[in-house]
């Protein structure tokens, strides 16, 4: 039988604190569910191209990092062999 007692239908600290952290969830699955469907309705020819960019990006600044390597690398050898000739 359901519990009559009027005390019982307000929750203590403890499953408030339960039920606000559930309405949080609540509200971060659905932003979520929001983005999930926003990205889907987009097309997915538009999608692979903004990869394109970031691939075409990405590839840019990991040559720009190996040339400078190289740069420092080529730096210290040549400082290298100036002080053993001296």
């Amino acid at each position: 039988m359901a519990d009559l007692n009027p005390s019982a239908a307000i929750p203590s600290p403890l499953e408030q604190e339960v039920l606000d952290e559930y309405a949080l969830l609540l509200a971060n699955l659905n932003k979520l569910s929001s983005q999930l469907n926003s990205l889907a309705d987009r097309p997915t020819a538009e999608v692979l191209d903004g990869l394109r960019m970031l691939e075409r990006k990405t590839s840019l600044v990991c040559t720009l990092l190996k040339a400078s390597v190289y740069s420092i690398v080529l730096q210290q050898q040549i400082y290298g062999g100036e002080e053993g000739e001296e």
